[in-house]
Order: C-alpha cells, then structure tokens, then sequence
C-alpha cells in the first residue's frame, strides 16, 4: 500500500518533480482514495503545533468536492504546485508501517456497495466532517481524524468497503472526541471568565 507512494516520491525528488500535483497525478489523480491518503500522510509529518490549520485544507477540498459529485479531484494551483520534502515524507510513510502491514493483510474487494455512486455524496459529508475535526486546532485530537482518513481513502482505493466503514467509524469518533473537547475548553473559558 504505502510502496507506490514512496517508489514515486523517490524518483520524483531525484527528477526535480516533487510536487503534490505531480505525485497525485502520478498515483492515479482521478481518485479520491489516493488523495485523501496522500493530505492525510500531510498531516502527519513532523510539523509545529496548529500547521492542520494548513496541511488540513487539501483534505477539506477534496472531501469537499467529494461531497458535491465532483467525478475527480481538481486541485487549485498553488495546491498543485505544493512542493513536498521526500525525507519528511519517506518517514511519515514508514512510521505508518505497522498500520498498513496489518491493514494489507486484511485488504481485499469486498462490501463495494459502500462506494457506489449515490452514496459518494454522503461519504463526502461524513469526511468533510472529520477532516473538518483535523482542521481544527485543538490540543490531542489532530492524530485520531489523520488516521481515520489514512484508512478510509486505503480502504477507497482497494475498494474494500469493510475497511472504509471501519476508518469512517474511527472518523465517527474522532469527531466525538474533537467536540468533547472543545466544549471542555469552552466550559472552562466560561468558568474562567463567571
């Protein structure tokens, strides 16, 4: 899973070509599934605190356009034009080991139901909401939306439905989680201020 995405960021930062554009458009641009994997690795690599006010906004575009029946991933210019660092990414990739190890093993086409086309619209509403989540800066919850949609779009792009529903399911929670802490913050604030 994660191979195809680090053999062609390689050759890729040997030509020169590293781009967000490039890589997606290289991977297969037409598909959501790739995108979302390859915004969610985004948000994983090693950044200072509140960059998924940045590295979230591809993830809320495509889920967006998603959501609105785009039939392929249209991304603006500067986003296409994103340079990326190899070595960050290489790591993030490798440090997602043991998740798609395990994840490749159970993969498979099955429940394909779960992407036909009049479904797409309400995928898109559910992941716009968890990247949403991610969006957000709020302390301890950015990793749970991250990873629920790393799974989600492995799930979309070897069509297995099962794996999909459970990354939604993590998302579900993710969102929870986000909420729940937010109206900890709030409550607090309140208190503060009472």
């Amino acid at each position: 899973m994660s191979l195809p995405i680090l053999r062609t960021s390689r050759n890729q930062h040997r030509a020169g070509t590293l781009t967000l554009g490039n890589l997606l458009t290289a991977l297969g641009e037409t598909s959501f599934g790739w995108a979302i994997v390859v915004f969610s690795l985004l948000t994983l690599l090693p950044l200072p605190p509140g960059s998924t006010l940045i590295t979230a906004l591809p993830l809320l575009v495509t889920t967006g356009q998603m959501m609105l029946g785009y039939p392929h991933v249209k991304l603006p210019g500067p986003l296409e034009r994103l340079r990326l660092d190899q070595t960050k990414l290489r790591h993030t990739v490798l440090r997602l080991r043991p998740v798609t190890r395990r994840l490749e093993r159970v993969l498979r086409p099955r429940y394909r139901f779960v992407f036909a086309r009049r479904s797409e619209r309400v995928l898109g509403l559910a992941l716009f909401m968890i990247a949403f989540a991610l969006f957000l800066p709020v302390p301890l919850s950015g990793w749970f939306p991250a990873i629920s949609l790393f799974v989600f779009g492995v799930g979309l792009v070897e069509q297995d439905g099962l794996i999909a529903s459970a990354g939604l399911a993590l998302g579900g929670a993710s969102v929870i989680l986000t909420a729940s802490i937010l109206m900890s913050l709030a409550a607090g604030a309140e208190a503060m201020i009472g």
